[in-house]
């Protein structure tokens, strides 16, 4: 996985980087299967408007991961909810009733099997336990994740992976909770853009790369918004003329973070992703990945506002 694990707290940090390439450039699907997320995978499409995650399944899945699993980061949760069925909004098939074609149940995503080995009935959850009441849900898929790990330092992406067997599911899954975890009114749109970037981790820097073979950094964060249903202009000091500029001591996930010697010479962009990390393609020889945000920082922007 090309990330920096671990979901910290917030704040836009500073840290050294080598970056290079996209000024002069002028020119989704989550797999896998496993015992739970055997999947909608709803976070690639736009979505619903609003807050990526809804107020009130913030507050479910917080009290979810204080009840079951106090040492795994809440956004998890999020973040799995948002994935398997955009937190119980998606109507489609196996998420309110019924299953999916890989026999998954509710806005968690079960299987029968694994559901019945982790059902917990939650506060003024359905009794018996139904994979199809949200509370219920939610708790047991913080029981499951606790069970595989997730509450403990080192077992967070085991226990993720384990909710679906995908290195791609693991990697959006947990660029989501970084940045939910930092951010819990996180805006759909924001999760979109980050949730695409996540998805193609390891795909190769290209210059003048647009995907999906091969990226530039402002061709990944084109593409990124572009799922977002946000059309920005092509090369990186385009897009951050584009705006609107936000100052750097408020940047949210989902913002852009743009590099170089100032304003007008801008040279570089990424995906700001929350405990100051961005998603990036750097240069040549590199693949898109996570990185630290560098100290050649000359604005902030965010799209789509």
């Amino acid at each position: 996985m090309g990330r920096l694990l671990g979901v910290v707290g917030a704040g836009l940090v500073v840290a050294s980087l080598a970056l290079g390439g996209c000024v002069s450039v002028v020119v989704g699907a989550l797999g896998g299967s496993g015992s739970a997320g055997a999947g909608l995978g709803t976070v690639g499409a736009s979505g619903s408007s609003g807050p990526a995650v809804p107020a009130t399944w913030v507050q479910l899945e917080q009290a979810a991961v204080a009840a079951e699993c106090p040492g795994l980061p809440w956004g998890v949760l999020g973040a799995i909810g948002r994935v398997e069925s955009d937190s119980g909004r998606s109507t489609l098939p196996g998420v309110a009733s019924g299953a999916n074609g890989a026999r998954a149940e509710g806005p968690m995503q079960f299987e029968p099997a694994t559901f019945a080995q982790y059902a917990t009935v939650g506060p003024a959850g359905a009794v018996p336990p139904s994979p199809y009441d949200p509370v219920d849900a939610v708790y047991s898929a913080a029981r499951m994740l606790c069970a595989n790990g997730g509450g403990v330092s080192g077992g967070l992406v085991g226990a993720v992976y384990d909710y679906n067997h995908s290195t791609v599911y693991v990697d959006t899954v947990l660029v989501l909770a970084q940045s939910l975890t930092v951010d819990s009114a996180l805006g759909s749109t924001a999760a979109v853009a980050l949730a695409f970037a996540a998805t193609k981790f390891g795909v190769p820097y290209l210059w003048g790369g647009t995907g999906p073979g091969g990226y530039d950094c402002s061709g990944l964060v084109q593409a990124a918004f572009g799922a977002a249903g946000v059309d920005l202009p092509r090369v990186a000091q385009a897009q951050f003329d584009a705006g609107p500029e936000v100052p750097a001591t408020q940047a949210q996930p989902g913002d852009l973070v743009f590099f170089g010697d100032s304003t007008t010479t801008v040279e570089h962009v990424g995906l700001y992703a929350g405990a100051g990390t961005m998603i990036d393609a750097p240069y040549t020889g590199t693949v898109v990945r996570e990185d630290p945000v560098g100290t050649n920082l000359v604005g902030v922007t965010r799209p789509g506002e």
